[in-house]
């Protein structure tokens, strides 16, 4: 009995690592100020967080958020290449959907979608 336990034991820790290690692409598209379009991709890492890349073809936008099983709103900051800085908000409708803001240094307030119906935009 006791190597039964041991055997459904490691099974579900070796299914808690498996699933802790997988990493989800989607797209993503943020419309910024007079209308530009940034097109990118992002990637969560499950209850870890994730990181996000968009470029418009001049300028590249990054960034990185914690995101935790029971939290579906996350705020992270973002970095351009044309030094413009930001402090976005994300709400997860899904694990891989969903949409926010971005507040720019700039004052500037860009919008964003991710998953499937970023391709849309």
């Amino acid at each position: 009995m006791l190597t039964r336990f041991k055997i459904r034991l490691a099974a579900g820790l070796s299914l808690a690592l498996t699933l802790a290690a997988c990493d989800t692409a989607y797209p993503v598209t943020v419309i910024g100020e007079g209308g530009v379009v940034f097109r990118g991709a992002a990637t969560n890492t499950f209850l870890e967080g994730g990181s996000f890349q968009a470029t418009n073809g001049r300028v590249t936008c990054t960034g990185t958020y914690t995101q935790y099983a029971d939290i579906r709103t996350v705020s992270f900051p973002v970095v351009c290449s044309n030094g413009l800085t930001g402090i976005g908000t994300a709400a997860f409708e899904t694990a891989r959907r969903g949409s926010g803001f971005v507040t720019m240094s700039d004052g500037s307030r860009w919008q964003f979608l991710f998953g499937r119906g970023a391709l849309a935009l």
